[in-house]
């Protein structure tokens, strides 16, 4: 018996360094499937993103842990650390 993974869809934004046209930007949200039960961490390793390089990480406009559970829907918005922050 296989059991089929379910996904979710994620909206990330990336500001400064993070963003890449394409994979990641600031402009608009990128879309993403992660299977359910996944946090900003396992979204992060998606993206390519080391943990430390994160300074703030907002779902739905609130500030939130890296180990936050996301949710079908969610958007991600993830800042570096940059001159003064």
């Amino acid at each position: 018996t296989t059991t089929r993974e379910i996904k979710m869809k994620i909206y990330v934004k990336c500001f400064a360094t993070f963003s890449r046209e394409g994979t990641c930007d600031y402009r608009s949200a990128t879309p993403f499937d992660l299977p359910s039960g996944q946090t900003i961490r396992a979204l992060l390793r998606r993206l390519g993103v080391a943990r430390e390089a994160v300074k703030i990480a907002f779902v739905n406009n609130r500030i939130v842990a890296l180990e936050t559970m996301l949710s079908d829907g969610d958007h991600v918005a993830l800042a570096p650390a940059v001159g003064g922050m």
